[in-house]
């Protein structure tokens, strides 16, 4: 089994590259499965729900979010009609929307993805192991799903490390999302979970984390907000991974990073190619 994981959508700039590639890129990667966190997608903050239809329209089974997810007011209405639309699994009980959901892929897979949000330099939410340790006893590996794949949008790698090896040979896959910034630390870990701290965006990287450069630059060297941030419109590169699933297992056989575009060195999964 396929899936493509694309990170967060900064602006016009990200939503666009992603909204015109994904059904290409759906099509050269055969991919069964694709799930994009949209939380950035409108404006650098949050996302609508036009945005949200045009990703599904694009080809992504699922829209994660994060800590972003209610910048956009109408989000608190909109996100109870949409079953593909996920907010972190941790917020209070009350909470409009859901942090996990049960999809088809296109293989015929039932995938278990599951969203939550850190709380290491993060606002304070439930705790997130707790909350997916919860969800993987209800709808385990190869028993309710036959693959989990968390995206975990969180500030501190360490947390993310912490959360990848707690759930280690129980779920196929925990992608990192929120600093924008593609690590290269993508690797399976030994329980056969595939793991990477953060995919990177899907933005301007022309910016300070897709951000337009000059009120960032204006705030760090006096300390004074002057103006809205917003986002940078260079050209973007789409940041995520591919994931191999073992259809036996549920477990991962690889995974690999994909950016393309924009100023990034370029990368696509060896194993996703056609001539794979």
């Amino acid at each position: 089994m396929r899936v493509l994981f694309l990170g967060d959508l900064v602006g016009r700039s990200g939503r666009s590259a992603v909204i015109d590639s994904l059904p290409g890129l759906r099509q050269r990667y055969r991919a069964d499965f694709v799930i994009v966190n949209g939380e950035n997608a409108a404006g650098g903050f949050g996302i609508t729900e036009p945005i949200l239809n045009e990703l599904l329209d694009a080809g992504a089974d699922v829209v994660t979010t994060g800590n972003h997810v209610w910048d956009q007011r109408e989000a608190l209405v909109f996100i109870e009609r949409h079953d593909r639309l996920l907010r972190p699994i941790n917020y209070p009980q009350g909470t409009p929307g859901k942090g996990v959901g049960l999809y088809k892929a296109t293989n015929g897979a039932d995938v278990l993805v599951i969203n939550a949000q850190g709380r290491v330099f993060m606002s304070d939410t439930d705790d997130p192991f707790r909350a997916i340790e919860h969800e993987l006893e209800a709808c385990g590996l190869k028993t309710g799903a036959d693959a989990i794949v968390i995206d975990f949008h969180a500030e501190a790698t360490s947390e993310k490390e912490a959360l990848a090896h707690f759930v280690d040979g129980r779920a196929s896959a925990v992608i990192g999302t929120h600093t924008h910034v593609p690590t290269a630390d993508e690797q399976i870990l030994n329980g056969g979970t595939a793991y990477i701290s953060d995919v990177g965006m899907c933005g301007d990287f022309d910016s300070v984390l897709g951000m337009d450069k000059e009120e960032p630059l204006s705030r760090f060297l006096t300390q004074i907000p002057s103006a809205r941030f917003a986002p940078a419109q260079g050209a973007a590169t789409i940041c995520g991974v591919g994931i191999d699933i073992d259809d036996a297992t549920g477990l991962a056989r690889a995974i690999a990073p994909l950016r393309i575009g924009g100023r990034l060195s370029q990368t696509e999964p060896a194993f996703f190619l056609p001539e794979a």
